[in-house]
């Protein structure tokens, strides 16, 4: 017994040695922790086993037309993780109701009324398609069809409701499905500066306009092309003469250095703003859709900027103090009628110490009613402080002044008065007109402009005035924008040889600072660019002009004011991503189809989800099109589509 007990307590000393040691204490952890992790896994296994299929987050863009569902497919979501398991039914039974407050199923529940047009919304979505209308079509499309022949000059919101020059555009739903077509015969565009004063006969309607002017040898029909003389014109000794005449009457106007943007009123073939380009001035031509209604054509065909805008009850689509001069040649507008609601209307969009030109109607002694116009002309510019410079034959320069001292000074019985400090001069979308004068900021903004060429990368005092996010870092989203865009444009001249385009008309669909604009400026492109602000963002125009480029407020839900085949070139960045939300994208790429002209490019970059689904509206309106990764690289999420309108 002895012995076996000293044997024993002997192991049990090497036991207790053994517990001892480090090996022991490792071998025991490490079983504690494999039995802890084995309890975890089989705690959560249930609540795993309920999940089949998981699929992977929604993008920000989901919308596109490869992964919408065909009809074969009957697509559902997956199940809860927290779903409960389904209770076993034997075949042939089926159980329907709904869940009681107990959790069990009964069918016993009362249907009450439901709004049908929640449904309708349901359906909607379905389709693609929000309240809005915005969205796109899910699914694969078809070609778009042609046209009828009579809509080849269609311009949707001002062939809507006749005799009217108000824009009427088309009800929700009945907007335009088809092709515009081009009128037999087109030719390729003859190229600036030469298209300065020669067109192709047979790419503008031939109108009760153009026949008119011929007879009066502002145009001159000549084979299969229309000629320009300069010295044909409504002024007496050619355009030239005019312009210099205008120079030595008030030589402070100094074109091309202190007057940069123009506007020309009533333009007729805008001949003026056509050769105010040999003196770096950028003019804006506008005139209305009236019986000689392709005045317009004909200044977009011959490479001038100009659109449709007619002085009636709303603002015009520029901000206040755009313009360094507007200018009035025998426009037959009667600026003095309703108390000179638009000469006040002409007042705001001049900028402070800018300069109004008017040509009125001669005036013989034998015509002695017709000289009271022109006193009531005087009286009310009188009363808008505008200073007479000179008056030589039948032109009248006046100057707007610097600041509201003047204004002020008036008794309050004196009509116009000032606007209310609540007025915002730059908000233009659908505003009506009002007989007052638009007060000038007390900051002297828009009046402190630097001279051409200077203003084009100097950031502008009005930078500070728009209403947007960023507070202190203005100046160098500024200039980033215009470096961003310098390397774009440098980008695009390497790779896609943008030097043999023959670029002319360009539009720029979401201009933000203009920084796109002013690339194309300092390549030497030989172009002229409409740069619009969507309603939808910041109201970035004043800065636009304080730059000394032109530019116009746009919805692109709706069409735009312009003849069909009017752009070479249509840029968009960043505008579909952010206008999907609100309108049809292929109601705006139809709009972008109609203004292209045939020979034309689109360049859209946009992130990856949204350029895929304009791949496919591309190639169903038949342009030739093509994708590229951004200079960020295959991963960015931002790609460049590139579509061509073959003739």
């Amino acid at each position: 017994m002895k012995g076996m007990s000293t044997s024993f307590s002997g192991s049990e000393n090497n036991i207790v040695s053994l517990t001892k040691t480090p090996a022991f204490v490792k071998i025991i952890g490490f079983s504690f922790l494999c039995l802890s992790l084995l309890i975890i896994l089989r705690s959560f296994s249930s609540d795993i086993t309920t999940v089949s299929n998981p699929t992977t987050p929604s993008l920000k863009f989901p919308m596109s037309f490869t992964s919408a569902p065909t009809a074969g497919d009957n697509p559902s979501p997956p199940p809860s993780a927290a779903a409960a398991v389904p209770e076993l039914r034997q075949p042939g039974m089926e159980r329907t109701g709904i869940v009681d407050e107990n959790g069990a199923m009964t069918n016993e529940f009362v249907v009450g009324e439901f709004d049908e047009e929640v449904i309708d919304s349901v359906v909607d979505e379905k389709n693609g398609n929000d309240e809005n209308g915005g969205g796109v079509l899910r699914g694969k499309i078809g070609k778009f069809k042609v046209c009828d022949e009579s809509m080849r000059d269609y311009i949707p919101c001002l062939d809507n409701m006749e005799g009217s020059l108000e824009r009427h555009c088309p009800p929700k739903g009945k907007g335009l499905d088809c092709l515009v077509p081009w009128p037999k015969g087109y030719k390729l565009r003859v190229t600036w500066p030469k298209s300065r004063d020669e067109i192709w006969l047979s790419n503008v309607a031939r109108t009760p306009f153009a026949k008119g002017k011929a007879g009066n040898k502002w145009v001159v029909r000549k084979g299969d092309k229309y000629i320009f003389p300069g010295d044909r014109t409504q002024f007496a000794q050619g355009v030239n003469q005019y312009l210099d005449q205008i120079s030595k009457m008030v030589p402070e106007i100094a074109f091309g250095q202190r007057t940069r943007v123009v506007m020309d009123i009533s333009c007729g073939i805008a001949s003026f703003g056509a050769y105010l380009m040999d003196r770096n001035v950028s003019t804006l031509s506008i005139a209305t859709k009236d019986v000689y209604n392709n005045q317009i054509q004909f200044a977009l065909e011959r490479g001038v900027p100009a659109m449709f805008a007619a002085f009636t009850t709303h603002r015009l689509l520029y901000p206040s103090q755009a313009f360094d001069m507007i200018h009035c040649s025998r426009c037959s507008i009667n600026w003095t009628r309703d108390d000179g609601i638009l000469l006040l209307e002409v007042n705001r969009m001049l900028r402070a110490g800018g300069y109004f030109i008017w040509a009125a109607e001669p005036v013989h002694k034998h015509e002695e009613n017709l000289f009271a116009p022109l006193k009531e002309m005087e009286d009310l510019t009188l009363r808008l402080c505008w200073e007479l410079l000179k008056k030589e034959g039948d032109i009248y320069i006046w100057r707007k002044p610097l600041n509201n001292s003047c204004y002020l000074s008036h008794a309050p019985a004196v009509q116009p008065s000032l606007c209310s400090a609540g007025d915002d001069p730059d908000n233009v979308w659908n505003v009506n007109l009002t007989k007052c004068i638009t007060q000038l900021p007390e900051n002297g903004y828009g009046a402190n402009v630097t001279a051409w060429p200077a203003r084009l990368h100097s950031p502008p005092d009005r930078l500070f005035s728009i209403k947007m996010d960023a507070e202190l870092s203005r100046r160098e989203i500024y200039k980033a924008e215009s470096n961003f865009w310098y390397a774009v444009i440098k980008g695009y001249i390497g790779a896609f040889r943008w030097e043999t385009l023959n670029l002319r008309n360009v539009l720029d669909m979401r201009a933000v600072y203009g920084g796109f604009a002013a690339a194309l400026h300092d390549f030497n492109f030989d172009c002229w660019v409409m740069n619009v602000v969507p309603v939808s963002g910041p109201n970035t125009l004043p800065v636009l002009y304080d730059r000394g480029f032109i530019g116009v407020m746009h919805d692109w839900c709706e069409p735009f004011d312009t003849y069909p085949r009017t752009y070479d070139l249509v840029h968009a960045a960043a505008l579909f991503s952010v206008e999907k939300n609100r309108c049809n994208v292929t109601t705006i790429m139809l709009e972008i189809d109609r203004i292209l002209r045939p020979g034309g490019r689109v360049y859209i970059r946009d992130t990856t989800p949204v350029i895929e689904e304009l791949v496919e509206i591309a190639q169903a309106l038949g342009w030739v099109s093509f994708k590229y990764d951004s200079s960020e690289g295959p991963h960015s999420n931002w790609k460049l589509l590139i579509g061509e309108k073959r003739l």
